[in-house]
């Protein structure tokens, strides 16, 4: 098992909307713990500090969340499940934890990750991705940054579809019906002048029939 991720953090005792705000005055994020028991512990966090393991760790490695309660130092594993910022500050508003058991499988959302060039691309092909994530199960320490999919040899009109995505060790996705994740499509072709103004035609005879039906 890797090392994990320490993140220094404290209780925070003082909760509401003024408590928050004057804990970022301090240059603090207000946060959460969620336990997979029920348990939900007030927690703040150097903003700093929180900034480096945000992007070392992402949402996808697990933490080690390390503070003081009653007298005794606890560590508690979690994930970063959501970051809350200002909608136009360089600021963190909040942050919720959710822990995990390391023996115990959970399943998170993973981005994918496209590699290569496709090989229709040069016959103008277009790489679609029609899933942004996928969702994996699996051991939390298994959890990997991006599931890496190579579409180098992709030609126009060719899937991928999620039974041929080749996932990390240990970990899954549970589906009932197979589905694409990046696809190459037809170059996108303009319509000439010519067949705008046939298209229009038509549209106009159609509805002249319509507003002027034969009778029977």
């Amino acid at each position: 098992m890797s090392q994990l991720v320490n993140l220094q953090v404290e209780v925070r005792e003082k909760r509401g909307k003024e408590a928050a705000k004057k804990l970022r005055a301090k240059e603090y994020i207000p946060a959460v713990f969620y336990s997979p028991e029920g348990e939900n512990i007030s927690l703040k966090i150097r903003e700093g500090q929180f900034h480096k393991v945000w992007i070392k760790a992402g949402s996808t490695s697990v933490v080690e969340l390390e503070f003081t309660q009653n007298n005794e130092t606890v560590k508690k594993p979690a994930l970063i499940w959501a970051v809350d910022k200002h909608p136009y500050k360089t600021v963190y508003m909040h942050v919720d934890f959710y822990g995990v058991d390391l023996t115990k499988e959970v399943t998170v959302s993973v981005p994918v990750e496209v590699t290569g060039k496709p090989k229709g691309e040069e016959e103008g092909g277009v790489l679609e991705i029609y899933r942004q994530t996928l969702d994996l199960t699996c051991l939390p320490v298994n959890i990997p940054n991006h599931v890496v999919i190579d579409v180098s040899k992709l030609e126009i009109g060719d899937n991928i579809s999620i039974d041929d995505v080749k996932l990390p060790s240990g970990a899954r996705i549970e589906y009932e019906e197979s589905f694409a994740v990046v696809g190459l499509i037809p170059p996108y072709q303009e319509k000439t002048e010519a067949e705008e103004d046939e298209i229009e035609e038509e549209a106009e005879e159609s509805a002249s029939e319509e507003e002027n039906p034969e009778e029977e």
